[in-house]
């Protein structure tokens, strides 16, 4: 679930609009409001985990063993879109310096319609997590819990830079992949099969790491609201180039440790696979962050989107290498 999940800078859009944008505005906004790179993170998530716990449990894939599938999948979303929701509702005023595109900042949205749908989809993640299970109740609880924290006064510990990053890298990286895998292989196997396998605490780790890096990398295009605003961040400190380094160096280690792991400790783990398509994706990174301008913030917001794909890959490689180990 995800939660809490930095977004990536605004970029410019095309002149024509899209087919929805243009037939359906409110259906167009509402996809704004929920920010889609975290619809993505949150779906491979969950397919990715429910694919491992899958690997495991030795069970044959029926149209019967993926409705637990389906019912995480959109209970997780709905907590999605409350948490990032909420945010934009108590950042109106920063959004409209870093992300004016959004809904809620643009005036697409009122504030009270914002309420309504973080209301709903809020209820909604509590009460279906209910009927599902206590794990995916005790995920989403504690996700939904740090990311009201994260953005609602007087708590509000997006101004601190240490907590945010703690709040997003808690649930992206901890949260999330133990939480799920935990449901999972509740549901396929019963309370009594319980246990993480060594390659999904790896994934775990793996995630933990790029989220910091995702954490931080995210703030380095918004210095200028969050310093008006007074919102403490790494970049504010350290300034944007440093920042910059440290969060690919942060991502280099994930990729590279996560590759030697596969091969001496993760044995449900087919470590060609993953070492293979790490070097790629390290070559692509490499590549793709050369000489970016951090004056331009278009040319931030390209080099971000791009780390959130590979984000994203992860949860299809890893899956892949358990699969075929």
């Amino acid at each position: 679930m995800s939660q809490i999940s930095p977004s990536p800078p605004a970029v410019s859009q095309p002149d024509e609009m899209n087919v929805v944008q243009k037939y359906a505005p409110w259906l167009y906004s509402f996809w704004k409001f929920t920010r889609p790179h975290t619809i993505i993170g949150t779906s491979l998530s969950a397919i990715g985990l429910f694919a491992i716990a899958w690997a495991f449990s030795g069970d044959s894939l029926t149209w019967k063993a993926l409705l637990p599938l389906f019912g995480t999948w959109f209970t997780c979303l709905c907590g999605n879109v409350y948490i990032v929701g909420l945010n934009q509702l108590f950042d109106i005023e920063i959004d409209q310096i870093n992300k004016p595109e959004l809904p809620v900042a643009s005036g697409e949205f009122t504030r009270k319609q914002g309420q309504i749908i973080v209301a709903i989809t809020g209820i909604l993640a509590l009460a279906l997590a209910a009927l599902q299970g206590p794990w995916l109740l005790a995920t989403v609880l504690i996700s939904l819990g740090l990311g009201t924290a994260y953005s609602l006064p007087p708590i509000r510990l997006k101004r601190f830079p240490f907590w945010a990053s703690f709040c997003i890298f808690t649930v992206r990286g901890i949260i999330v992949n133990l939480g799920l895998f935990l449901h999972y292989q509740w549901v396929m196997q019963g309370e009594g099969a319980l246990m993480i396998p060594p390659s999904v605490w790896a994934l775990t780790l793996f995630v933990l790491g790029f989220t910091f890096a995702i954490a931080i990398f995210k703030d380095i295009p918004d210095m200028e609201g969050d310093r008006l605003y007074q919102i403490s961040t790494l970049t504010l400190r350290l300034g944007a180039r440093t920042v910059f380094d440290l969060a690919r160096w942060v991502i280099v280690f994930c990729y590279i440790a996560t590759s030697v792991a596969a091969f001496l400790w993760l044995p449900q783990v087919n470590p060609f696979v993953l070492a293979i398509a790490h070097t790629v994706a390290l070559v692509g990174l490499g590549w793709r962050s050369r000489e970016v301008d951090l004056e331009d913030k278009v040319a931030i917001a390209a080099c971000y989107q791009f780390i959130w794909k590979l984000f994203f890959l992860e949860y299809i490689m890893f899956p892949v290498a358990c699969l075929l180990a």
